[in-house]
């Protein structure tokens, strides 16, 4: 029995010490740099927002993922553009159908 637990206390320090070694070595697969606390890479244009803008937009990581907060601000922020845009398609449509049917006429 002894000899069982000892052997079960060895595989657990090895395991610890192969994964502390494969985190170091490996990291957390993080491709960017982390940020200075308290700063936030998160920058939006205030109007006309552009693909490149989405493409080029980065979150500051926490513990956990990224900071909420600055998800929800874009999003709210790519939510309002978007109803924008549908909004101006719209009156578009609307009158090129409003031209097209006086032409008819």
């Amino acid at each position: 029995m002894t000899n069982a637990l000892i052997y079960l206390i060895v595989m657990i320090a090895v395991a610890a010490v192969v994964f502390l070694l494969a985190a170091l070595v490996f990291g957390r697969g993080e491709e960017l740099a982390p940020l200075p606390p308290g700063a936030s890479p998160t920058r939006l244009p205030s109007d006309d927002i552009t693909a490149e803008d989405v493409r080029e937009l980065k979150f500051q990581q926490v513990f956990r993922g990224y900071k909420m907060s600055e998800v929800d601000w874009a999003l709210q922020r790519l939510a309002t553009e978007v109803e924008t845009l549908r909004a101006r398609v719209a009156e578009l449509e609307d009158a090129d159908n409003l031209e097209s049917s006086e032409h008819r006429a």
